[in-house]
């Protein structure tokens, strides 16, 4: 059964809202954000810029409640946005700020100082940065579908067995056990990881099939038939490394539970915590987060993920070469985030990451 939260108010009535309902409810849902706490009627009559009796007010409220907007979460007369509220509020009512020159540069700073370490470590840092900046935890999603190789090559471990070792132009390392033919021979493993060197290094997986394919006739020349075969090892390797690798970065976890202290909503948390532990309902949002241009907002009810912990995620695409999606960075906090100063500052991290990965 849904309860208050999960009301979807309809679009036709939000249209007709009319300036005065529009006012009390833009009201209602920034003393919300502002405190976490419900808000009467007496306390919005001293908000409101026109003059308006308690009375009115509640009958106001009334009508709010009734479209799906607002909701009462105890017996007391003060209300809260619903899930559906903040979502029409997002949409229709909220003035996002204009970045701080001192949080941009701090960001860009962090980033590009961190960069010096590696991508990862400009990613690892920046999420960190923004769990700090807006007391939420930070979340980013890579993929390495255009992963450049920096070096490659072969090392026996048994008679029929190698340890393959990748290092990507990130500095990242991964090592994995292929199978190689009965006799072969140490030159002929120092030969093949000299080739994949030779032809791939700095290229994608997609680049260095293409021009191995190319030159596929000529490299039974330059090489032996063992250390071809090799060659065709390590391109499947380079691809089960690079072609669906998913990394999920999360910092800052620790902020969910200090942004609240009742008991129900700490076990809304845990549940969160769960959620965030298996991953795959948190890649899931985020490659939704994938599609469009721009910061998404994702809020309580409306998806699988908040469904129990009642929380909100801003998120916006990271864009690689080509302004190609690399990834996606993101914020996850409680439903009252101050989703106008956060989100443009999520789309400015976002940005400078992808500068970063495009190397500029």
């Amino acid at each position: 059964m849904s309860g208050p939260l999960d009301r979807i108010p309809e679009p036709s009535a939000l249209a007709a809202l009319d300036a005065r309902s529009r006012e009390i409810f833009r009201r209602i849902v920034e003393s919300y954000l502002a405190s976490g706490e419900p808000v009467g009627s007496r306390s919005l009559s001293r908000l409101l810029p026109m003059t308006l009796s308690p009375a009115s007010i509640r009958n106001v409220m009334q009508d709010l409640e009734e479209l799906g907007l607002i909701y009462a979460p105890h017996t007391s007369a003060g209300r809260m946005p619903t899930h559906g509220g903040l979502r029409f509020y997002v949409d229709a009512l909220l003035e996002f700020g204009g970045l701080g020159d001192e949080e941009r540069v701090r960001i860009e700073r962090q980033a590009r100082e961190a960069a010096e370490g590696g991508y990862e470590n400009a990613l690892t840092r920046t999420t960190t940065l923004l769990s700090h900046l807006t007391n939420g935890a930070g979340l980013v999603l890579t993929t390495k579908d255009d992963l450049r190789l920096r070096h490659i090559e072969f090392v026996r471990v048994a008679s029929e067995k190698a340890l393959a070792v990748m290092v990507d132009e990130d500095g990242a390392v991964e090592n994995r056990i292929v199978a190689i033919p009965a006799g072969i021979s140490a030159s002929a493993l120092i030969e093949a990881g000299n080739y994949l060197n030779a032809q791939a290094r700095g290229g994608t997986l997609a680049e260095a099939r293409a021009k191995i394919e190319q030159a596929r006739d000529a490299a039974r020349h330059e090489i032996d038939e063992l250390a071809s075969g090799l060659v065709d090892a390590g391109l499947a390797f380079w691809a089960g490394a690079g072609g669906s690798r998913q990394q999920l970065i999360v910092r800052g976890q620790a902020n969910l539970i200090g942004a609240t202290s009742e008991a129900q909503d700490l076990e809304r948390i845990r549940l969160l915590f769960a959620d965030l532990e298996t991953q795959t309902d948190v890649i899931d949002l985020l490659h939704r987060a994938e599609n469009g241009e721009g910061v998404k907002i994702f809020i309580g009810s409306e998806n699988k993920l908040f469904s129990l912990s009642g929380s909100s995620m801003i998120a916006a695409p990271l864009r690689g070469a080509d302004k190609r999606i690399a990834g996606v960075l993101g914020v996850i906090g409680p439903t009252r985030l101050n989703y106008g100063r956060i989100v443009p500052m999520v789309e400015y991290a976002a940005q400078i990451l992808g500068d970063l990965r495009r190397g500029r």
